[in-house]
């Protein structure tokens, strides 16, 4: 009996080191250790110093690329080949750190682009959970794909397709990484490799939730069984049920909030157009040009953010002409920007980690999709849950000013204002019966947590 320890359950957590993979698993380790579970974050030593949340744990592993990460390696094949062999070699490491501890890891919760960290916790005989960042909807593309149920390329004439529980989807609607599939051969090859060993998943996790995509996820079940557990934001914009929750805890970049907010607070009600097109999407000068003299010809506030690496990009004398309806800032908090009662429009590439924050806090959406599933994620914005509308590119693939302007107008002063308003508003407090207690997420986030204060440490110490 001397012998004995009291064992916690404890949960490490891989993403895919780039800020819209690692905000949502980080979110999820928040919500696992608001319920008693013991969760460390296992990120690349570029990315480690970027994460501070509270309750969760911080531990380096390596992707072979610890200076500079992605941007050390040479292409996207290489970056992967090297995270699988550096990343499963220093993940089983720190798998046996903690194997004598008081408390070991039960399961490992993995980003699905790393399909890799499954076969790592099988050979040290814990559970494995795949996290997919993505929509079921998107997801369910993939799979179907992977499954041999879909075949590339897709063919104009068998269009629109067609899928269990999904509306029906035009060229337009899809991935460009199907649309192109000879234009994206290692990103289409990572996006299938998610399904690799995905029978072999103890557990199937979706950043979504029941009430958006319930019918979907109905759909493709026989190919991934998965438990919808988002949205993954900050407890305080949605349940409050976690302490001081109101950021997600990792940023890659030095938000600008103060000067933002402060520059808000000058400003009506629902006046403001908030633009921003996440951390990875490049836009054309051409396309930025575009957009700027949208912006300033709708005559509405706005608040854009450009990296500092594309201010080149604006046209000459845009920043001075726009002072007093612009604010132009490199980066920001953008939920406590969507949160703020100023903001009456979110202009957004539709990347899902933006799309679901856009639901989550209830503010009408402007999609202008660039690349991968931003464009599926656009047509749910407009047809499907009715928050807004998808500006329509011309033959040269641009969302020209007339575009922007028609588009803003819709949303912040058209005749279905008000039913875009109201539909926000109905999602936004069906995000936040999802995650609050009883809800469709947190009822499968306690089974999971459950499952593992059951079985878990029963599986280690049998």
């Amino acid at each position: 009996m001397g012998h004995e320890k009291k064992h916690v359950c404890h949960v490490v957590m891989l993403p895919y080191p780039s800020q819209g993979h690692i905000n949502p698993l980080l979110q999820f380790a928040k919500r696992l250790a608001s319920k008693g579970v013991k969760a460390t974050m296992a990120t690349t030593l570029y990315t480690v110093k970027s994460i501070s949340a509270a309750n969760v744990g911080v531990e380096p592993i390596s992707d072979g690329f610890d200076h500079g990460g992605f941007a050390e390696a040479k292409n996207e094949e290489m970056f992967l080949k090297s995270f699988k062999s550096n990343g499963s070699r220093t993940l089983s490491q720190l798998l046996q750190k903690y194997r004598h501890s008081d408390s070991p890891v039960n399961c490992v919760v993995y980003d699905s682009f790393l399909p890799w960290a499954l076969d790592v916790a099988k050979q040290h005989s814990i559970y494995g959970a795949a996290f997919f960042t993505n929509s079921a909807t998107v997801t369910g593309i993939f799979s179907h794909i992977h499954s041999g149920q879909l075949s590339l390329p897709f063919k104009l004439e068998n269009l629109p397709l067609l899928i269990p529980g999904l509306p029906p989807l035009n060229l337009d609607d899809l991935p460009s990484f199907l649309k192109f599939p000879e234009g994206y051969p290692y990103y289409l090859a990572m996006k299938l490799g998610q399904f690799s060993n995905l029978e072999m998943a103890d557990w199937v996790f979706a950043n979504t939730f029941e009430e958006i995509e319930g019918e979907v996820a109905k759909g493709i079940w026989d190919l991934w069984p998965g438990k919808l557990i988002g949205p993954m934001v900050p407890s305080a914009y949605l349940d409050g049920r976690i302490k001081d929750d109101q950021g997600y805890g990792a940023s890659l970049w030095k938000p600008l909030s103060e000067e933002c907010i402060t520059w808000l607070e000058t400003k009506p009600p629902k006046s403001v157009m908030y633009v921003s097109f996440g951390s990875m999407v490049s836009l054309t000068e051409e396309q930025i040009e575009e957009i700027a003299w949208g912006l300033k010809e709708s005559g509405f506030y706005f608040l854009w953010v450009v990296k500092d690496s594309e201010l080149h990009k604006l046209p000459h004398g845009f920043i001075d002409s726009a002072k007093g309806k612009g604010l132009i800032v490199g980066w920001c908090n953008q939920l406590e920007i969507l949160a703020h009662e100023a903001v009456g429009c979110f202009v957004t590439h539709c990347g899902w980690n933006s799309t679901i924050e856009g639901l989550s806090l209830g503010v009408p959406m402007v999609g202008v999709p660039q690349w991968a599933d931003q464009f599926t994620d656009a047509k749910f914005v407009e047809e499907i849950w009715e928050v807004g509308v998808r500006a329509k590119e011309d033959e040269k693939g641009i969302v020209r000013k007339e575009e922007v302007v028609a588009c803003l107008k819709k949303v912040m002063e058209g005749e279905r204002t008000r039913e875009i308003n109201n539909n926000s508003s109905k999602w936004r407090n069906k995000a936040k019966e999802a995650i609050s207690e009883g809800g469709s997420s947190d009822k499968c986030i306690n089974e999971f947590v459950e499952f593992l204060m059951s079985f878990g440490c029963k599986k280690l110490y049998a």
